[in-house]
Protein backbone atom coordinates (compact mmCIF):
# COMPACT_ATOMS: atom_id res chain seq x y z
CA UNK A 1 0.00 0.00 0.00
CA UNK A 2 1.50 3.30 -1.34
CA UNK A 3 1.00 6.08 1.52
CA UNK A 4 -1.51 9.19 0.60
CA UNK A 5 -2.69 11.78 3.09
CA UNK A 6 -5.85 11.66 4.11
CA UNK A 7 -5.41 14.31 6.77
CA UNK A 8 -9.08 16.59 7.27
CA UNK A 9 -6.14 20.18 7.30
CA UNK A 10 -9.75 21.75 8.83
CA UNK A 11 -10.18 19.98 12.03
CA UNK A 12 -6.62 19.19 12.82
CA UNK A 13 -5.43 21.69 15.69
CA UNK A 14 -1.58 20.93 15.07
CA UNK A 15 0.84 19.11 13.14
CA UNK A 16 3.96 18.09 15.01
CA UNK A 17 6.74 17.57 12.09
CA UNK A 18 9.29 15.90 14.81
CA UNK A 19 8.85 12.44 15.84
CA UNK A 20 10.06 9.45 16.21
CA UNK A 21 8.88 5.23 16.02
CA UNK A 22 11.03 3.85 18.86
CA UNK A 23 10.71 0.77 18.07
CA UNK A 24 8.39 -1.87 15.65
CA UNK A 25 5.80 -4.45 16.73
CA UNK A 26 8.54 -6.69 18.02
CA UNK A 27 10.22 -4.51 20.21
CA UNK A 28 12.90 -3.92 17.61
CA UNK A 29 14.77 -0.44 18.67
CA UNK A 30 16.60 1.73 16.23
CA UNK A 31 18.96 2.51 19.28
CA UNK A 32 20.54 0.36 21.63
CA UNK A 33 19.80 0.04 25.30
CA UNK A 34 22.70 2.14 26.54
CA UNK A 35 22.08 5.19 23.68
CA UNK A 36 17.78 4.34 24.43
CA UNK A 37 18.73 4.97 28.39
CA UNK A 38 21.26 7.80 28.02
CA UNK A 39 18.59 9.94 25.68
CA UNK A 40 15.71 8.97 28.10
CA UNK A 41 17.81 9.99 31.09
CA UNK A 42 19.00 13.38 29.18
CA UNK A 43 15.72 14.34 28.50
CA UNK A 44 13.79 12.92 31.60
CA UNK A 45 10.89 11.40 29.57
CA UNK A 46 8.03 10.31 31.68
CA UNK A 47 6.32 8.52 28.58
CA UNK A 48 6.95 5.00 27.38
CA UNK A 49 10.65 5.38 25.11
CA UNK A 50 9.30 2.67 22.12
CA UNK A 51 6.08 3.45 21.15
CA UNK A 52 5.20 1.61 17.63
CA UNK A 53 3.24 3.55 14.36
CA UNK A 54 0.30 2.36 16.35
CA UNK A 55 0.93 4.08 19.12
CA UNK A 56 1.70 7.71 17.77
CA UNK A 57 -1.85 7.11 15.20
CA UNK A 58 -3.52 6.78 18.82
CA UNK A 59 -1.98 9.21 20.71
CA UNK A 60 -2.29 11.92 17.82
CA UNK A 61 -5.53 11.32 17.25
CA UNK A 62 -6.99 11.89 20.78
CA UNK A 63 -5.55 15.13 20.19
CA UNK A 64 -6.77 16.04 17.12
CA UNK A 65 -3.37 16.37 15.66
CA UNK A 66 -1.01 14.88 12.67
CA UNK A 67 2.44 13.97 13.47
CA UNK A 68 5.66 13.47 10.90
CA UNK A 69 7.06 10.41 11.82
CA UNK A 70 10.46 8.73 11.11
CA UNK A 71 13.63 6.24 12.51
CA UNK A 72 17.06 7.07 11.59
CA UNK A 73 18.70 4.48 9.81
CA UNK A 74 22.71 5.30 11.71
CA UNK A 75 23.49 1.05 10.65
CA UNK A 76 26.96 1.97 10.01
CA UNK A 77 27.76 4.46 12.41
CA UNK A 78 26.32 2.08 14.96
CA UNK A 79 28.53 -1.01 14.22
CA UNK A 80 25.91 -2.54 11.95
CA UNK A 81 23.13 -2.32 14.36
CA UNK A 82 19.99 -1.68 11.89
CA UNK A 83 17.00 0.71 12.62
CA UNK A 84 13.62 0.31 12.42
CA UNK A 85 12.31 -0.23 9.15
CA UNK A 86 11.03 2.94 6.98
CA UNK A 87 9.29 0.66 4.59
CA UNK A 88 7.25 -0.42 7.29
CA UNK A 89 6.99 3.15 9.21
CA UNK A 90 5.31 3.85 5.21
CA UNK A 91 3.14 0.98 5.44
CA UNK A 92 1.89 1.36 8.43
CA UNK A 93 1.19 4.89 8.41
CA UNK A 94 -1.02 4.67 5.35
CA UNK A 95 -3.15 2.67 7.30
CA UNK A 96 -3.29 5.71 10.22
CA UNK A 97 -2.77 8.52 6.89
CA UNK A 98 -5.40 10.48 8.52
CA UNK A 99 -2.75 11.62 11.45
CA UNK A 100 -0.06 10.44 10.33
CA UNK A 101 2.98 11.61 7.75
CA UNK A 102 5.51 9.02 7.20
CA UNK A 103 9.22 10.05 6.81
CA UNK A 104 12.35 8.06 5.24
CA UNK A 105 15.62 7.34 6.32
CA UNK A 106 18.72 5.85 4.88
CA UNK A 107 22.25 5.79 5.80
CA UNK A 108 24.20 7.80 4.38
CA UNK A 109 27.66 6.16 4.73
CA UNK A 110 26.61 3.87 1.90
CA UNK A 111 25.18 6.85 -0.58
CA UNK A 112 25.01 4.39 -3.64
CA UNK A 113 22.65 2.21 -1.33
CA UNK A 114 21.51 5.54 0.25
CA UNK A 115 20.40 6.96 -3.15
CA UNK A 116 18.11 3.32 -4.75
CA UNK A 117 16.22 3.09 -1.40
CA UNK A 118 15.46 7.07 -1.52
CA UNK A 119 14.05 6.15 -4.89
CA UNK A 120 12.12 3.12 -3.55
CA UNK A 121 10.85 4.65 -0.89
CA UNK A 122 9.21 7.69 -2.47
CA UNK A 123 8.01 5.57 -5.46
CA UNK A 124 6.94 2.72 -4.17
CA UNK A 125 5.91 3.56 -0.65
CA UNK A 126 5.01 7.14 -0.73
CA UNK A 127 7.32 8.69 2.07
CA UNK A 128 7.20 12.41 2.09
CA UNK A 129 10.62 14.00 3.18
CA UNK A 130 14.10 11.76 4.59
CA UNK A 131 15.31 12.08 8.10
CA UNK A 132 19.28 12.70 8.31
CA UNK A 133 21.19 13.09 11.59
CA UNK A 134 24.84 13.33 11.03
CA UNK A 135 25.92 13.10 14.57
CA UNK A 136 24.52 9.85 15.27
CA UNK A 137 25.11 9.02 11.20
CA UNK A 138 28.64 9.97 11.77
CA UNK A 139 28.80 12.19 8.33
CA UNK A 140 29.92 15.73 7.25
CA UNK A 141 26.77 16.77 5.47
CA UNK A 142 28.46 19.05 3.48
CA UNK A 143 30.79 16.81 1.84
CA UNK A 144 30.32 15.98 -1.82
CA UNK A 145 30.34 12.37 -1.56
CA UNK A 146 26.47 12.71 -0.03
CA UNK A 147 25.26 15.62 -3.01
CA UNK A 148 23.60 12.24 -5.02
CA UNK A 149 21.36 11.51 -1.47
CA UNK A 150 20.23 15.14 -1.86
CA UNK A 151 20.17 15.10 -5.21
CA UNK A 152 17.51 12.22 -5.03
CA UNK A 153 15.31 13.79 -2.46
CA UNK A 154 15.19 16.97 -4.63
CA UNK A 155 13.85 14.78 -8.15
CA UNK A 156 11.26 13.47 -5.67
CA UNK A 157 10.08 16.50 -4.17
CA UNK A 158 11.53 15.13 -0.22
CA UNK A 159 11.72 17.15 2.57
CA UNK A 160 15.04 17.01 3.79
CA UNK A 161 14.97 16.76 7.63
CA UNK A 162 18.66 17.29 9.53
CA UNK A 163 19.48 17.03 12.73
CA UNK A 164 21.06 20.00 14.04
CA UNK A 165 22.81 21.13 17.10
CA UNK A 166 23.34 19.34 20.97
CA UNK A 167 21.97 15.63 21.00
CA UNK A 168 20.56 13.37 24.06
CA UNK A 169 21.91 10.40 22.18
CA UNK A 170 25.22 9.28 23.66
CA UNK A 171 25.15 12.39 26.35
CA UNK A 172 26.30 11.32 29.45
CA UNK A 173 28.52 8.81 28.45
CA UNK A 174 32.35 8.20 28.16
CA UNK A 175 33.05 10.14 24.94
CA UNK A 176 29.65 10.35 24.32
CA UNK A 177 29.72 7.01 22.53
CA UNK A 178 31.51 8.61 19.19
CA UNK A 179 29.27 10.81 18.39
CA UNK A 180 30.71 13.88 17.28
CA UNK A 181 29.00 17.65 17.76
CA UNK A 182 30.05 19.29 15.03
CA UNK A 183 28.59 17.13 12.38
CA UNK A 184 25.23 18.38 13.29
CA UNK A 185 26.28 22.37 12.95
CA UNK A 186 23.67 23.76 10.63
CA UNK A 187 26.45 25.84 8.83
CA UNK A 188 27.58 23.03 7.17
CA UNK A 189 24.14 22.82 5.42
CA UNK A 190 24.38 26.43 4.11
CA UNK A 191 26.34 25.13 1.53
CA UNK A 192 23.44 22.13 0.90
CA UNK A 193 20.98 24.60 1.17
CA UNK A 194 23.12 26.89 -1.47
CA UNK A 195 24.07 24.05 -4.31
CA UNK A 196 20.07 22.63 -4.00
CA UNK A 197 17.85 25.46 -4.40
CA UNK A 198 14.79 22.72 -5.09
CA UNK A 199 15.42 21.19 -2.00
CA UNK A 200 13.17 21.63 1.15
CA UNK A 201 14.92 21.48 4.02
CA UNK A 202 14.12 21.78 7.66
CA UNK A 203 16.68 22.80 10.63
CA UNK A 204 15.62 20.60 13.45
CA UNK A 205 15.69 21.65 17.17
CA UNK A 206 17.00 25.17 18.33
CA UNK A 207 20.50 24.08 17.17
CA UNK A 208 22.05 25.28 20.58
CA UNK A 209 24.58 26.19 20.75
CA UNK A 210 24.29 27.67 17.18
CA UNK A 211 20.90 29.35 17.02
CA UNK A 212 22.32 31.91 15.67
CA UNK A 213 23.68 30.02 12.24
CA UNK A 214 19.99 28.20 11.77
CA UNK A 215 18.33 32.01 12.09
CA UNK A 216 20.49 33.16 9.45
CA UNK A 217 20.42 30.48 7.27
CA UNK A 218 16.36 30.37 7.48
CA UNK A 219 16.44 33.91 7.01
CA UNK A 220 18.49 33.85 4.18
CA UNK A 221 17.69 30.53 1.49
CA UNK A 222 13.98 30.61 0.49
CA UNK A 223 14.16 26.84 0.86
CA UNK A 224 15.30 26.59 4.37
CA UNK A 225 12.71 26.35 7.64
CA UNK A 226 13.38 25.20 10.82
CA UNK A 227 11.58 23.09 13.53
CA UNK A 228 11.28 24.10 16.94
CA UNK A 229 11.66 19.99 18.80
CA UNK A 230 13.61 18.83 21.05
CA UNK A 231 13.89 21.71 23.46
CA UNK A 232 10.93 22.93 25.83
CA UNK A 233 10.29 26.66 24.52
CA UNK A 234 10.69 27.68 28.03
CA UNK A 235 15.05 27.03 27.34
CA UNK A 236 14.68 28.51 23.88
CA UNK A 237 17.67 31.10 23.00
CA UNK A 238 15.84 34.81 23.27
CA UNK A 239 17.15 35.49 19.61
CA UNK A 240 15.23 32.34 18.67
CA UNK A 241 12.03 33.53 20.84
CA UNK A 242 12.25 36.67 19.09
CA UNK A 243 12.92 35.23 15.48
CA UNK A 244 9.71 32.92 15.17
CA UNK A 245 7.54 36.01 16.19
CA UNK A 246 8.64 38.30 13.52
CA UNK A 247 11.31 37.30 10.78
CA UNK A 248 10.97 33.97 10.76
CA UNK A 249 7.25 33.57 11.86
CA UNK A 250 6.69 31.81 8.19
CA UNK A 251 9.89 30.18 8.36
CA UNK A 252 9.29 27.64 11.80
CA UNK A 253 7.17 24.64 12.90
CA UNK A 254 5.82 23.51 15.74
CA UNK A 255 7.65 19.95 16.40
CA UNK A 256 8.18 18.31 19.87
CA UNK A 257 11.01 15.48 19.35
CA UNK A 258 8.05 13.02 20.99
CA UNK A 259 8.30 10.51 23.09
CA UNK A 260 11.27 12.55 24.31
CA UNK A 261 8.92 15.40 24.81
CA UNK A 262 5.08 15.66 25.35
CA UNK A 263 3.08 17.58 22.78
CA UNK A 264 1.32 18.95 26.07
CA UNK A 265 4.64 19.53 27.94
CA UNK A 266 5.55 21.83 24.55
CA UNK A 267 2.91 23.91 23.81
CA UNK A 268 2.22 24.56 27.57
CA UNK A 269 6.04 25.83 27.69
CA UNK A 270 5.31 27.58 23.95
CA UNK A 271 2.06 29.98 25.31
CA UNK A 272 4.20 31.00 27.66
CA UNK A 273 6.88 32.99 25.44
CA UNK A 274 4.50 35.51 24.40
CA UNK A 275 4.77 35.14 20.44
CA UNK A 276 2.95 37.29 18.59
CA UNK A 277 -0.43 36.31 18.37
CA UNK A 278 -0.56 36.55 14.54
CA UNK A 279 2.20 34.01 13.97
CA UNK A 280 1.01 30.94 16.80
CA UNK A 281 -1.51 29.61 13.98
CA UNK A 282 1.15 29.90 11.19
CA UNK A 283 4.04 28.23 14.03
CA UNK A 284 1.31 25.26 14.92
CA UNK A 285 -0.04 24.12 11.58
CA UNK A 286 -0.10 26.60 8.65
CA UNK A 287 3.53 26.85 7.46
CA UNK A 288 3.65 22.66 7.97
CA UNK A 289 0.80 22.21 5.42
CA UNK A 290 2.63 24.64 3.19
CA UNK A 291 5.98 22.73 3.49
CA UNK A 292 4.54 19.36 3.42
CA UNK A 293 2.45 19.84 0.41
CA UNK A 294 -0.76 18.85 2.34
Amino acid sequence: MIYQPAIDTETITAIDVHTHVEADAHQHTSLDQELLDASAGYFRASVPRTPTVADLADYYRERKMAAVIFTVDATTALGGHPPVSSEMIAEQAAEHNDVLIPFGSVDPRKPADAVGRIHDLATNYGVRGMKFHPSLQGFDPSASAYYPIYEACAEHELVALFHTGQTGIGAGLPGGRGIKLRYSDPMLLDDVAADFPDLTMILAHPSVPWADASISIATHKANVFIDLSGWSPKYFPPQLTRAIGSMLKEKALFGSDFPLITPERWINDFEKLGVKEDAVPLIMKENALRVLSL
